[in-house]
């Protein structure tokens, strides 16, 4: 069992426990405390909208463990979701084929990926910090996106489009799939690639990776244009599930993308970091997230909490830190 429990942690990282132990301890909590949270209907609502905060927090996921920042994912997210709503309108609109939803879907890839690719180069290249290049971007996405649509919303999509934000496939919801998908996708690509081998030697030294033969600046460029790619599947779902599009759709998830990696156990400065601990933190998040509204809390109140959830993981890690510490010494 205990050769067992080792091997679990190895692949998966000593955080799942804890993880799993504290969710564990929300259900509880909010299922006495709430009569309606130990239902289908709010695992169901729970598990619909879990993939957008999800498919955001990914995007946001590579960069941090380059010791990078993209401060960009909301707003590349929204300018993947107009470039399909673009192409939709141009081609009946509401009475739109799949044929311009494909090329709608590959366009808007393809800006989520060239957003991504000229932070990366700039980052790489010119040396600037990744958080003042991200922040640029971000401006000038807002920008941008606020020109064209001069502030408003763009809506008036298929009907069958729906299903992608609202489905279900054998009673999972499509969104939920998706997310899973692009999570196992993030998985093999950190943990079974060179891509991701050099990702970690760029986070926990960019030089000593260079010294080591490691292309870094390629890397630097491939991890922002990936997680361009993500927001743009993000901002994909947002448009189905909302069936609008509008610049600062999804503001309020920004930092709750950095709180859901560090809560899972993704080390700020770089280096460390694994998918399946922040799946899991997000569903606390997510689930803590339901039971506070079922109590009648102001949504506020959710964003307050977390805030203190974050506060309280850099608590718990220091604490962790200074016992190991000892624990050599001794």
């Amino acid at each position: 069992m205990t050769a067992l429990y080792r091997r679990a942690v190895a692949a998966f990282g000593p955080e799942v426990p804890g993880l799993l132990g504290f969710l564990a301890l929300v259900l509880l909590v909010f299922g006495v405390a709430a009569p309606r949270f130990l239902t289908g209907a709010n695992f169901g609502s729970v598990a619909f909208q879990l993939p957008e905060l999800g498919l955001l927090t990914l995007a946001m996921l590579m960069p941090i463990i380059s010791g990078g920042f993209n401060l960009a994912i909301i707003y590349t997210a929204n300018m993947a979701g107009l470039t399909l709503a673009y192409v939709l309108n141009q081609y009946g609109g509401v009475d739109a084929g799949i044929w311009p939803f494909i090329v709608g879907t590959v366009l808007a890839l393809g800006v989520g990926a060239l957003s991504g690719a000229v932070m990366g180069a700039v980052i790489a290249y010119i040396g600037a910090h990744p958080i003042l290049v991200s922040l640029a971007m971000m401006i000038f996405l807002r920008g941008l996106g606020e020109f064209l649509t001069k502030g408003g919303d763009i809506s008036g999509f298929p009907q069958w489009m729906a299903v992608l934000g609202h489905g279900t496939v054998w009673g999972i919801p499509v969104p939920l799939i998706l997310f899973l998908a692009c999570a196992v996708v993030w998985h093999i690509i950190l943990n079974r690639t060179r891509h991701g081998f050099s990702v970690r030697m760029v986070g926990s030294n960019i030089r000593a990776a260079a010294y080591s033969g490691i292309h870094t600046k390629r890397t630097l460029v491939l991890i922002y244009t990936l997680s361009g790619v993500m927001c743009a599947v993000a901002g994909i779902l947002m448009l189905s599930r909302f069936n609008s599009v509008r610049v600062g759709h999804g503001e309020a998830l920004l930092l709750v993308t950095v709180l859901a990696c560090f809560l899972g156990g993704v080390d700020p400065f770089g280096g460390f970091g694994r998918v399946l601990p922040v799946v899991i933190a997000l569903i606390v998040l997510q689930v803590l997230s339901s039971g506070l509204n079922l109590l009648g809390a102001n949504q506020h109140l959710s964003t307050a909490v977390w805030g203190l959830f974050l506060v309280g993981v850099m608590i718990l890690r220091w604490g962790a830190e200074r016992l190991s510490e000892r624990k050599k010494r001794s």
